[in-house]
Parts: C-alpha cells; structure tokens; sequence
C-alpha cells in the first residue's frame, strides 16, 4: 500500500503511553512523497480526534466529515509521530486540499519553532 502526503489513513497508535495519541484512529500522512515513493519503512504522521477543541490553533486543525472520515475531527499537530509502515491499516479515508496543508505546515513551523 502506497501512502500520500494529505491523505488520512486508519493508524493502529498502540501502546501509547502517557499522552500520547492510542487506539486505532485516523491520521495524517505528513511525510514529504519523496520518502514515501522510496519505500520508505516509516511514515511521519499527525493523529486525528473527534474531541474537537475551538480556537485550538495551532495546536489543532479541524476537518469536516467527508468521504470515508465519518465525523469531523481535530489534527492533533501536538503529537507528530514517525511510525513503522505496518501500524497503517487503511486505505485512504479522505485527501487534504493544498489550501489544508499550507495551513497544517504554517502550524507545524510555529510549534517546532520555525517560525514565531
């Protein structure tokens, strides 16, 4: 199974441990196509929630329902995680416009401090 950066794939996340995302829940396929398309053994991913949290940005980005993602979710960008290949267990549920993922990455610039 090939994986995309913006899509949302199924994410088998356990054990976890402390706060850390767990369970088998949706998640956001991070990582650059280059490594992707090379097989790479693990993927950068970005879990999702349905406990959404208003004005959570930019810790949170919120997705409506749509396509094969059942309920509105939140983008936990507090949780990247790089996991092995194996834990996807879905094909895609849903893509991400370039529009949402130049606003996941803004996000991301500001909590890895890139960018203030």
């Amino acid at each position: 199974m090939g994986f995309k950066r913006g899509n949302v794939h199924l994410v088998n996340f356990n054990p976890s441990k402390g706060t850390e995302a767990g369970k088998i829940r949706p998640a956001l396929i991070l990582q650059a196509n280059a490594l992707n398309d090379a097989d790479h053994p693990s993927t950068l991913v970005l879990p999702l929630t349905t406990q959404i949290h208003a004005n959570a940005q930019p810790l949170r980005f919120n997705l409506a329902a749509r396509d094969a993602l059942n309920q509105a979710s939140d983008v936990m960008l507090d949780q990247a995680r790089a996991i092995d290949n194996q834990r996807i267990t879905s094909e895609p549920l849903t893509s991400l416009s370039e529009g949402e993922m130049a606003t996941i990455e803004r996000y991301m610039k500001i909590i890895l401090g890139f960018e203030q």
